[in-house]
Order: structure tokens, then C-alpha cells, then sequence
């Protein structure tokens, strides 16, 4: 028997790293040798005898009992190594039917871009750069070969908003004059693919992105479309994609500041209409972690979830993450605000969803945490402090009731 632990309390521009050595970080594949990058990728293979051995297997830099760390040094590199960890491709099994290629320069397609990633089109983001593949993102596709996507007329590639790819792919297309438009454009591809329009929507502003990275997860898990908002409109696209739908469920993410409360107004002439807040980017990403309305929201109150972790100043890691959500131990996307400390009310959080057991720790549950990016983005000391509140531990045997979802106002 299991229980809680009572609480206590833009992208880089630099070159990829090898993927090969990326995809031993995320996916724990074997094949992987020296990189020249001076033990900074796991090294499978090594005998005891060798110098530091457990460091160049890649504990506790890459690896620790608790959480696995994708270690790009930016979202291009990060993306190719997350899309090799959920689809190994070692079978057509496990290889994607397509992969979605967004331009590491246009953060609101990639955004959008990852509603892909849901059934029944499982599509990763791959990056691009404006019609030029990087070296990374050429390689995961061409190991990837997706297999052609049924519901998408066979298409192994959906571009968005980019002109890249291998012309030797059978590719389908969304294009828009802007973010808006191409957000809805996503949507209008999902609700053919699927044969119905989602009545649940994220809305969000995307010139805020650090309270919009949580939408990422969400979206690549649940299908749902991320539509975007201005602070003080409702853009017509957006309207337009809203006002197709009989009285859709709105859910706006960000507080106040991001998103003005007479938005909200405007929406609630098209739909049911609830704000997910909090007062900061990380408080943000714990709120919507917490928040559950029916079928709708992740509703992680309770332990046994794989947790991501992302560092606001990297918004587009919160896309290359996306398909961690959305397979495997699903869960949420939290956000961090610097490499190090853990920010107090994450923190908090963790300790709160803590796995606990009475007797036995091998009939609990248990939480893992995926940590994306380099040391730049998330310290080693705070992947020790997050792999430490991960942790099962013994608690005593009276009952604590669990906290209320978290983050919802009218």
C-alpha cells in the first residue's frame, strides 16, 4: 500500500551536439562511444578499471536513481534526442508514422506544433532552420523513417510553417501569414485527421512564452489545440477557429498581466471561459500541473508521474520535450527559472506529490523526472535536488487529505 508524503512546504543557437551520444542520454540506447566532448556523454561499454568509470557511464551528470537528463546544448539538439527516445526505431513498430518540422525561428508554429504528437498522428518536433535542416534534426529523421501516416493521406512529414525536409518524403503542409493563423491552421489539420474539432482548447499568449510553455505537454498528450491570444484581443483567427465550434471549453494560461481579464470577456461570447494562473512563470506550470476539469488537465495532485523539467529561458525545450508527455510515464511540464536552486514553490510541489509507502516501498508508486538541456539549463545540484524529492520514503499510516486542483479561477 502506497501513500502521499505529507507536504513540507529562445532557443540556443549553438551547433547540435552528436546525436548519437544524445540518444544514449534520453533513451538509454546502447551503441553509443567516446565523443570527444571530455565526459560529457555516457560512454557505454566501459570496464571497472577505467578511470571514473561511473562518471563516464554517465552517473550523475546524465543519469541519477530518479531522473533522466537529455542533455542538449539547445532545443535543436534536444528535440532530435527526445523524438530517438520515444521511437527508438529499431522496427517499424516503433518508428513514427510522421514527424513534424517547425523552424527553430517561429516559437508560435512549434508551440501549435505540438497537438501533432497526439493520436493519431504521433508526430514529433523536429527543428529546422528556415528551409535548412541542422545536422541533428537530418539525422533523427533519417533514422526515425516514418512510416506514412494513414489519417494524413500517407504523409511522412508535416511542415509548419517551413519549406524544409527531404523532397524524397511524401510531406503535407500548414502554412499561415502568422502565428495565429498557423495555430489555427494545426487545429483545422488535427480536427480532419481525427474526424471531430476537440472541445477542450488552450489558449495562450505566445509573446509570453514562458507562461505558455506548459500548453506544450498538454497539447502533445491530449490532442487539444493551442489557439493563441494578444494581451488585450482575441485575434480573428483565433475567433474564427473558436466560433467553429459549438460552445467550446476555453482554458487560458498565463495570469492577468499575460492575458487581460477583458479577453476574457470576449471569449465567454464564444464558449465556456476558465484561467489557470499563477503569479510567476514556475507558480504557472505548478498551477496547470494541479489543475483538473473533468477531462481536461493533468490533475498531478497524487504521486506516480513522470515529471519534465525546463528552464524558462529555453522556451523551445518545452516543445522538444513534448513527446515525453505524451508517451510512457505521462505527465507535466514544470518550469524553472534559473539553472539552480530549485525555485521554492517547485520545490514545494515536488514534496507534496512525494511518493510515500507504510511497509513496503515495492507496492508504492513512483515519480521519475526528465530533466532537458545542458548544465547551462539545469544545474547538476538541481537535478540532485529535484532526484531527491522524487524519492520514496516512508511515512507514518495517517491518512492526509489530498489538496484541491489548484490554479482555476472563474
Amino acid at each position: 500500500m502506497s501513500s502521499r508524503r505529507p507536504s513540507a512546504r529562445a532557443t540556443g543557437r549553438r551547433l547540435a551536439a552528436p546525436l548519437g551520444a544524445l540518444i544514449c542520454v534520453a533513451a538509454g540506447l546502447g551503441g553509443c562511444g567516446p565523443s570527444g566532448n571530455s565526459g560529457s556523454a555516457p560512454v557505454v561499454g566501459l570496464r571497472g578499471q577505467a578511470p571514473a568509470a561511473a562518471q563516464k557511464l554517465g552517473f550523475p551528470t546524465f543519469a541519477t536513481k530518479n531522473t533522466t537528463r537529455v542533455g542538449g546544448a539547445d532545443p535543436i539538439a534536444d528535440a532530435a534526442a527526445v523524438a530517438r527516445a520515444v521511437y527508438p526505431a529499431t522496427a517499424a513498430a516503433s518508428r513514427p508514422p510522421a514527424v513534424a518540422l517547425v523552424s527553430a525561428d517561429d516559437w508560435g508554429a512549434a508551440l501549435a506544433a505540438t497537438s501533432l504528437m497526439a493520436a493519431p498522428l504521433r508526430a514529433p518536433v523536429l527543428f529546422s532552420h528556415g528551409a535548412d535542416l541542422p545536422a541533428a534534426s537530418a539525422d533523427a529523421l533519417s533514422v526515425l523513417a516514418p512510416t506514412g501516416a494513414p489519417a494524413a493521406g500517407g504523409a511522412q512529414v508535416i511542415r509548419v510553417g517551413t519549406t524544409a525536409g527531404p523532397s524524397n518524403l511524401r510531406a503535407a503542409s500548414v502554412q499561415g501569414p502568422n502565428p495565429f493563423a498557423l495555430a489555427a491552421g494545426v487545429d483545422q489539420l488535427n480536427t480532419r485527421v481525427r474526424g471531430r474539432a476537440s472541445q477542450n482548447v488552450l489558449a495562450v499568449n505566445p509573446a509570453e512564452a514562458q507562461y505558455a510553455m506548459p500548453a506544450a505537454a498538454w497539447a502533445a498528450k491530449s490532442g487539444d489545440p493551442i489557439l493563441f491570444l494578444q494581451r488585450d484581443r482575441v485575434p480573428p483567427e483565433t475567433r474564427t477557429a473558436l466560433a467553429a465550434r459549438q460552445s467550446p471549453h476555453i482554458y487560458v494560461l498565463g495570469p492577468p498581466g499575460v492575458v487581460d481579464d477583458a479577453v476574457l470577456a470576449q471569449l465567454r461570447t464564444l464558449g465556456d471561459v476558465k484561467r489557470i494562473r499563477g503569479p510567476d512563470p514556475v507558480a504557472n506550470s505548478v498551477a496547470f500541473a494541479r489543475f483538473n476539469d473533468g477531462i481536461f488537465g493533468w490533475g498531478a495532485t497524487d504521486p506516480g508521474h513522470g515529471l519534465l523539467f525546463v528552464n524558462e529561458a529555453r522556451p523551445l525545450d518545452a516543445v522538444a520535450a513534448a513527446p515525453l508527455a505524451s508517451s510512457g510515464s505521462y505527465g507535466p511540464l514544470l518550469v524553472l527559472d534559473r539553472p539552480e536552486p530549485l525555485p521554492p514553490a517547485l520545490n514545494a510541489y515536488l514534496l507534496d506529490v512525494q511518493p510515500g509507502y507504510t511497509r513496503d516501498p515495492v507496492r508504492g508508486v513512483y515519480n521519475h523526472g526528465w530533466i532537458i538541456g545542458d548544465q547551462n539549463a539545469v544545474s547538476l545540484a538541481t537535478q540532485a535536488a529535484i532526484d531527491s524529492d522524487l524519492e520514496i520514503v516512508p511515512v507514518n499510516t495517517k491518512a492526509k487529505p489530498s489538496p484541491s486542483a489548484a490554479g482555476q479561477t472563474p
